[in-house]
């Protein structure tokens, strides 16, 4: 087993391979943690690139979130690394923009958004929590103000809104359900980023990853928060 040695932390970042999953990782990696980055595109080479240059603190675990037997599997991989992670920080996440809610291609699209987006983050924590028991016990979703109701504003997107709102009300109910074991859950809104969310292309947006990422750290490595709400990355709550 491949352990975090000493007083070495350890992350488990979903949605790795590029984006703010990427910076998350460098982020955590200057901040001297043992990183676990989920990779769902082997080809896209900047993961490996960069656990070349962090010998034996970054390891790449398979992982595509919308699957239970993949989810599985990284979490066996995961025990073969460490015995603990202290942050389990969900950022995979996929934006599709429907022609025709009521195409059969669009609803397969979006039934597989709202897997990637809501239920798929919400198994994962199921699964990893006996690796987190003995540790930080901070459980994070990078949600957006998509999700949220009181100030929704958009008249399309509405299987990403739909998908984003679903991951804010799993983390209010794993907040009851955990938060009383000592768990810590954090709601997350990264802002608009320079991102590859709609496919290949970046898309256009106010921040870079990195600055994101930054402010990423400082709100999940803090204080756990007492009551449940979705934090952006100026550190402004958003309502539900």
């Amino acid at each position: 087993m491949r352990k975090a040695e000493g007083k070495m932390k350890t992350v488990f970042i979903t949605g790795a391979d590029r984006g703010l999953g990427f910076a998350l990782c460098e982020e955590f990696l200057k901040k001297d943690f043992f990183v676990l980055a989920g990779q769902y595109m082997e080809e896209w080479p900047w993961l490996s690139r960069l656990k070349e240059a962090c010998p034996g603190r970054l390891e790449l675990l398979s992982l595509d979130i919308g699957s239970d037997e993949s989810i599985a599997r990284a979490f066996e991989t995961a025990g073969s690394h460490t015995a603990v992670i202290d942050l389990l920080i969900h950022n995979a996440g996929v934006a599709w923009q429907e022609q025709d809610m009521g195409s059969e291609t669009d609803l397969e699209k979006n039934l597989r958004m709202f897997n990637i987006n809501s239920l798929g983050p919400l198994c994962l924590t199921r699964r990893f929590l006996p690796l987190m028991e003995e540790g930080m016990r901070k459980i994070c979703f990078v949600s957006s103000e998509a999700g949220s109701i009181g100030v929704a504003h958009r008249k399309d997107m509405t299987g990403y809104c739909m998908s984003k709102t679903a991951l804010n009300m799993a983390g209010r109910i794993l907040h009851n359900d955990l938060g009383k074991r000592g768990y810590g859950i954090y709601l997350y809104h990264p802002g608009w980023m320079r991102t590859y969310m709609e496919g290949a292309e970046p898309m256009k947006g106010e921040l870079e990853p990195s600055q994101s990422a930054e402010a990423a750290f400082s709100y999940f490595t803090g204080e756990k928060p007492s009551c449940l709400q979705v934090v952006d990355v100026y550190g402004r709550a958003w309502c539900f």
